[in-house]
């Protein structure tokens, strides 16, 4: 429970069971003011309130970090982060960079200018729907509780990080391991680049000397890079050639598959993004339908409908990703 307010007392409690003593925990925490240089714990030791702290879902941390400084640094440090991932209790959401909904003008003409998108953010386990602050159209990908957004035009709204080496457009973006890898896309020439960058989070630093091997040639393989040997690894018939790549193909149980051949209902238009023991899958069943959203099973493969979505969530979705907040 959190009760927050400028003027009213702070609480925030949580209860647990230590399944091995069978005993009750209950922690609570009471402050008077934002503005806090004092706080005190209704607990036996700071031990069982940190466990309290790590326990806490992400949604409640914005509200969290007011309470005094020691919460905010202690929230914030990616010690707590890293904590909190070894010990189990972060949530994986899905961020999606999705076009905003607009209204139409009066004479039902549709609205000027390019379309805007937002980063849309969807928890499987609550069903709850978000959005953050609007993005350009470019893709997203995340790495230790971060959504890096690659690209755009204002960096007023997110932290400037140090820019690729080299100038491109039209690529691919995925994580591992805190590596965030950029293969192929074009220069600004329009030419099909056949290198990969790596970009290390945490020393923010860029390495490139990857080089795949049929980068602008159309066919039906693909090319999976092994972090390990650095060596680009050939996959036949990964999909059918009148297929786009970039928004069909999956990957489950170590290889790739196409999304389009698991439902008839995601053909189209798909974007995919892990959440653990589910896949949020987004698409259509024919160019220019309606876009339908669906949790897959990693085990049975069955396709679950998402139902009762906003009007404000059910645009079409660029690309998207899953963050381990």
């Amino acid at each position: 429970m959190i009760e927050l307010g400028p003027t009213k007392p702070v609480r925030l409690s949580l209860t647990w069971t230590e399944p091995a003593r069978g005993v009750v925990r209950v922690l609570h925490l009471y402050h008077r003011t934002w503005q806090c240089h004092r706080w005190r714990w209704r607990c036996s030791n700071e031990e069982i309130g940190n466990e309290c702290l790590t326990r806490f879902h992400y949604s409640t941390h914005r509200l969290a970090v007011r309470v005094c400084r020691r919460w905010q640094e202690l929230l914030q440090s990616k010690e707590f982060y890293y904590h909190r991932k070894r010990t189990g209790y972060t949530q994986k959401a899905a961020c999606l960079i999705q076009s905003l909904k607009c209204d139409s003008d009066p004479d039902g003409s549709k609205p000027d200018g390019p379309p805007r998108y937002g980063i849309t953010a969807f928890e499987p386990v609550s069903g709850t729907w978000g959005r953050v602050d609007p993005v350009p159209k470019y893709p997203i990908t995340s790495c230790e509780g971060n959504i890096l957004v690659m690209g755009g035009w204002d960096p007023t709204n997110y932290e400037a990080v140090r820019d690729m080496p080299e100038t491109r457009s039209f690529f691919a973006a995925g994580e591992l391991d805190g590596r965030i890898i950029v293969a192929c896309g074009h220069d600004e020439h329009k030419n099909a680049l056949r290198t990969a960058w790596e970009y290390d989070a945490r020393m923010d630093e860029w390495k490139d000397g990857y080089r795949t091997d049929n980068q602008g040639q159309f066919e039906g393989t693909a090319e999976v890079m092994e972090l390990e040997t650095v060596q680009w690894v050939r996959v036949e018939e990964a999909w059918k050639a009148s297929q786009c790549p970039r928004s069909c193909v999956g990957v489950g149980k170590e290889k790739l598959f196409s999304w389009a051949d698991c439902d008839s209902a995601i053909r189209v238009g798909v974007c995919s993004a892990p959440l653990g023991e589910w896949t949020f899958v987004s698409g259509s069943a024919h160019q220019g339908g309606p876009t339908g959203f669906f949790l897959v099973d990693q085990q049975t493969g069955k396709c679950n409908t998402i139902d009762e979505i906003s009007l404000q969530f059910s645009g079409f979705i660029q690309s998207g990703c899953c963050v381990d907040i």
